[in-house]
């Protein structure tokens, strides 16, 4: 049934008015709430690679599509311009619904209202229309010369390909730029973590010593040898005190570490190491005076990893304690690479991780970690997502005391670390691109790095509690512990991708050392 040309010019126009409505709608509300809108790009799995200039071009062509579609001369190409925009849209929902780790949202208005699936049919509807808009309007122009239809009909599949082609091609480059070679975009999967218990611990001076078998053991700054023991779900606790065989030690500043059935009590500025069995919290002496030491971690009941100031060249490195029948020592010096002073340019986070048996250190002032084997050999630098390569401090002498200080506020690039399994959790210092304000004064940001791959892959937030930050948190598994305040908090960690419980295999093979 051939429709009469009146009928063709109402349809025609209907789906130019349709056309011109819904892009400057959508680009007027994108550009009215331009700040948004390029977050929620920055937050797109296709695009945040992207996002600077894609929230720009996006309303821009949607305007010149609709001028198009307004003079009749233009319209063929203002369909085949919106047939193309249209094939881009959709496959980007496509690839976002089957292939991405989380669904973000980067309409405007009332668009923002739809699910992605209902989006999906909406753009699907406009698709055909921009197509029933060009074979009426190549129809028109034609009539009876039925070999000029050919140009239409060759042109559609290779605009349709190449329109997928893009979004494919976008999505590729922009996953491998974020997790590879990021220029300081985080992504923020939709609620990421679920908090699932709290409990007022009544000071804020606690630290967690160690989570291991459903139990969170956590010192005291202000009581170094107490222990306060929790369970997981925060509904059970005991208290104990360290009882020390030797007290004549003049501690000065005492941390206690728990891997379960030992506990550790370190204090390098003695220096001294202790430990004891969690059954009786009776503590022996290890270690006294063979090595002075800044930072400590056990590896085992017998050998630990520690990081020190060289004596010849004033600096911080990484050393090896075993102890046997002998204490042996060993320095690393090549490990902490100096940029100013090589004290506190190298100032960082010591960490070991046992079931991938790595020693991790993170710095504070430069995006940087080292990935370390248990005989202290280097096996790579990771890089954190900020731009700061090299530490931002100002470094004073006093001649009159002999000491190095800083003269101004550091940039604290790194301000926390745990790890666990195949991941790096780290509490970022510093604020990325497309990030609202808002959300770094009422939250703290972790970032997660995969070892295997050796890439940045997600971040999510730990909110405030009565207006306190986080000042410690530790990753088990899915299990992330917090302190803010004078409270302990507990999340669950759940997000497509995140597999922590999956590193049976040994670490040179899944990170292709």
């Amino acid at each position: 049934m051939k429709l009469s040309v009146t009928t063709k010019s109402i349809f025609l126009n209907s789906i130019c008015l349709l056309y011109i409505l819904l892009f400057v709608y959508a680009a007027v509300s994108k550009l009215l709430d331009f700040e948004n809108f390029q977050v929620q790009l920055g937050q797109s799995p296709l695009l945040s690679a992207f996002a600077s200039w894609v929230s720009w071009a996006v309303p821009i062509i949607e305007l010149l599509i609709s001028l198009l579609l307004i003079f009749p001369k233009y319209r063929l190409i203002g369909f085949f311009s919106a047939f193309s925009l249209m094939i881009l849209f959709t496959t980007y929902i496509i690839i976002i619904l089957n292939f991405s780790s989380f669904v973000p949202c980067s309409c405007g208005g009332i668009l923002e209202k739809m699910n992605w699936t209902q989006h999906l049919i909406f753009n699907i509807v406009f698709v055909l229309l921009a197509l029933v808009g060009i074979l009426i309007l190549g129809q028109n122009e034609i009539t009876a010369q039925v070999k000029k239809w050919k140009p239409i009909f060759i042109a559609l599949p290779i605009v349709f390909v190449c329109s997928v082609a893009v979004v494919i091609l976008l999505f590729i480059v922009s996953e491998d730029i974020i997790h590879h070679r990021n220029n300081f975009i985080r992504r923020f999967p939709h609620h990421p973590i679920l908090k699932t218990h709290e409990k007022d611990i009544q000071f804020n001076s606690y630290y967690i010593a160690g989570i291991a078998d459903g139990k969170i053991y956590l010192g005291n700054i202000t009581a170094p040898l107490n222990i306060l023991v929790l369970d997981t779900s925060l509904q059970h606790q005991e208290r104990f005190v360290i009882q020390l065989k030797n007290e004549n030690i003049a501690f000065r500043r005492i941390a206690l570490k728990v891997k379960p059935p030992y506990f550790y009590v370190f204090d390098g500025t003695v220096p001294t190491i202790l430990s004891g069995s969690i059954k009786d919290w009776k503590a022996s002496q290890l270690m006294k005076g063979k090595a002075y030491f800044s930072l400590s971690e056990p590896i085992n009941s017998k050998t630990f990893v520690f990081r020190a100031v060289s004596s010849t060249m004033h600096n911080s490195i990484l050393g090896l304690l075993r102890i046997s029948d002998t204490i042996q020592v060993r320095l690393a010096p090549h490990l902490l690479q100096k940029q100013i002073d090589g004290l506190f340019d190298t100032d960082g986070m010591l960490l070991y991780n046992e079931q991938l048996q790595k020693v991790i250190y993170t710095y504070y002032y430069r995006n940087q970690y080292l990935v370390i084997d248990t005989n202290l050999k280097l096996n790579y630098i990771g890089h954190t997502i900020d731009t700061t390569s090299r530490a931002r401090i100002k470094v004073a002498y006093i001649h009159s005391r002999n000491q190095s200080k800083l003269s101004a506020p550091p940039l604290l690039v790194n301000k926390g670390t745990s790890t666990y399994g195949n991941y790096l959790f780290v509490n970022a210092g510093l604020m990325g691109l497309y990030e609202p304000e808002e959300m770094w004064r009422t939250a703290s940001i972790i970032d997660v790095y995969d070892f295997r791959h050796k890439r940045y892959d997600f971040s999510f937030y730990i909110n405030n509690e009565e207006q306190h930050k986080m000042e410690h948190f530790q990753v088990v598994d899915n299990l992330v512990v917090a302190l803010i305040g004078h409270k302990i908090v507990t999340y669950r960690l759940y997000t497509k991708g995140f597999h922590p419980a999956n590193f049976k295999s040994k670490m040179g093979d899944t990170i292709g050392l």
